[in-house]
């Protein structure tokens, strides 16, 4: 597998199905786009050259390809006539290129590396094309791969092209397909579209090549690493997919889920050996778990650092640019944007901490807020080491809390506070006796007079 590898990705399908202003292909699984999947697979197998191919005016899904591969060229397939059709859309890419040729689709972002080097281990063995086929449940409309006894394949027959006899055929075609040909162009070029679509099927190439005196091979693989997202409900079942695969990997890497099936992962989720992620939790994109840290039941993470040994939630809410450091303590309803808790920090119940830096082993009490927004810019409340903000505390940003200092519950914060030093802030506490008593007795002489 060291000859150069060209990977030509199909993505100009408009995906109609799904119904959506947004093109088929940027749809996301685990936060990222089907694309971007396919994108990576094609980096990861082989790291050559990669060709995007997208329809007439889908600049939204070039700009995918520069912002998640911005080596690999682009081409446009003016009028979709077929998947050969559609490969030689990137003609110019096929020209250059000296080594084997791998066709996938980005509508089907399930397919994974060990596949990929199947299907080129058969070109190795002597294969000039290898197609990626699968048992099917149902094969309905699917090509079947038509195989002969020394289990080459023969022929790919479109469903509806296909005899009575060859629609019993369970083995069917993914369409990904991969070529070691001296001129891969000769042999596209010749495929024709005398079809019921009369379009211009890359299959056609099999019967091409076997024509020419070289052998068709065919890879197996499981049908759900093959299934192709048309519509709604087949993302969801992707994303099942990818996440019950997610699951099983991070647990065989050290990772305790006691609910497997309630934890979301995204495709970028980093967790370290012997974190323990309890029931519905939520990871959103960049999230990076050191180990031993504790995730409890409902929280929801993103764009998030914890450190080694820290607990959060339950029902923590981490947004983007949260840092927690090594054994910190986030406990229920605590919201956290774009601010640091240093080593023991401990913001236990009820807070929101937006814009801010907390000092290692500084305590945060329930209720506290950080006033970081006034209408029109975000600013800063930095906390030193060892500093106690009592419950209720409302600090208004810009300001700082020296280390050490104590924040006496109920206050408003609107100054610097030094280190060591006390700072309340509270109207004088007036007390009146036995004026309860007397309020009740003459709310109840009122509210008796209204009966009458």
């Amino acid at each position: 597998m060291s000859r150069p590898l060209l990977t030509v990705i199909l993505a100009a399908g408009k995906g109609t199905r799904m119904r959506s202003a947004l093109p088929k292909v940027l749809h996301r699984i685990a936060g990222r786009s089907m694309l971007g999947h396919v994108l990576a697979l094609a980096e990861g197998v082989g790291g050559g050259k990669r060709a995007v191919v997208i329809g007439p005016g889908m600049d939204d899904v070039r700009a995918e390809v520069q912002s998640a591969a911005s080596g690999a060229a682009v081409f446009v397939q003016e009028n979709q006539l077929g998947t050969a059709n559609a490969v030689l859309a990137a003609r110019d890419a096929i020209a250059s290129h000296t080594g084997d040729l791998l066709v996938l689709f980005a509508d089907t972002p399930l397919i994974t590396p060990e596949t990929i080097g199947k299907l080129r281990a058969e070109l190795d063995r002597g294969a000039q094309v290898a197609v990626l086929g699968f048992e099917a449940r149902e094969p309905g409309s699917y090509g079947r791969l038509v195989t002969g006894a020394d289990g080459a394949l023969e022929a790919i027959r479109e469903a509806k092209d296909a005899s009575a006899a060859e629609l019993q055929i369970r083995l069917c075609n993914s369409g990904v397909m991969a070529f070691r040909l001296d001129q891969p162009l000769a042999v596209l070029d010749k495929i024709g579209n005398a079809n019921a679509k009369g379009e211009f099927y890359l299959t056609d190439a099999i019967e091409i090549v076997r024509a020419g005196g070289g052998r068709a091979g065919v890879v197996v693989c499981d049908e759900d690493e093959v299934l192709g997202v048309n519509a709604r409900g087949e993302l969801a079942q992707a994303e099942a997919i990818w996440q019950r695969r997610a699951r099983q990997r991070v647990m065989a890497e050290g990772v305790t889920l006691i609910a497997p099936e309630s934890v979301w992962l995204s495709f970028d989720t980093v967790l370290g050996q012997d974190v323990v992620i309890e029931p519905n939790v939520f990871f959103g994109l960049g999230v990076t778990v050191d180990a031993g840290a504790e995730i409890k039941a409902n929280s929801y993470l993103e764009g998030a650092r914890i450190g080694a040994g820290a607990r959060v939630g339950p029902f923590a809410r981490l947004r983007s640019g949260t840092v927690l450091g090594r054994d910190v303590r986030v406990g229920n309803f605590v919201e956290i944007k774009n601010s640091s808790l240093g080593e023991g920090a401990k913001a236990n119940h009820l807070s929101y901490l937006g814009d801010g830096a907390v000092g290692a082993k500084a305590n945060i009490g329930a209720g506290t807020i950080f006033c970081n927004y006034d209408g029109f810019f975000k600013h800063k409340t930095e906390i030193g080491d060892g500093a106690f903000v009592g419950s209720n505390s409302a600090l208004v940003a810009p300001v700082k809390i020296g280390a050490g200092a104590y924040i006496g519950s109920g206050s408003v914060i609107t100054k610097d506070v030094a280190a060591d030093a006390l700072a309340l802030e509270r109207s004088a506490q007036d007390e009146r006796p036995g004026w309860a008593q007397k309020f009740r007795i003459v709310m109840a002489r009122r509210k008796a007079s209204l009966r009458k």
